[in-house]
């Protein structure tokens, strides 16, 4: 194998390599995504704590924000929690979908252009 055919190697910086950008390199991957809302739905079901739970674990949200959200998911029926590009609003969507099937909870959340 040539030096040519070889991958350039970054030095070792502590952060993790898709961190890493080289000078002159710009995110255009990241930075053409578009983004989407995800929205949180009310039922008379799920339960406040669950809510306030998928908030904290599937959307980083600290307790004091999670619990916000839960309470304008309740009182006004949605909310827009979180706003990503479309492949990760799809994952953090179907991680809910999936708690909320395993512990019996129609509990739904949506998914909508910014």
């Amino acid at each position: 194998m040539t030096t040519e055919t070889l991958p350039e190697l970054l030095p070792d910086t502590g952060v993790p390599s898709e961190e890493v950008v080289r000078e002159g390199d710009t995110d255009k991957k990241t930075a053409l995504l578009p983004l989407y809302k995800v929205i949180m739905w009310d039922d008379n079901v799920t339960t406040m704590e669950f809510v306030i739970r998928m908030l904290i674990k599937v959307f980083s949200k600290d307790y004091h924000t999670a619990e916000k959200l839960m309470l304008e998911v309740h009182l006004s029926g949605a909310s827009h929690v979180d706003t990503l590009p479309l492949e990760r609003a799809e994952f953090k969507v179907q991680q809910v979908h999936t708690a909320a099937s395993l512990e019996n909870y129609p509990f739904r959340c949506s998914i909508e252009p910014l």
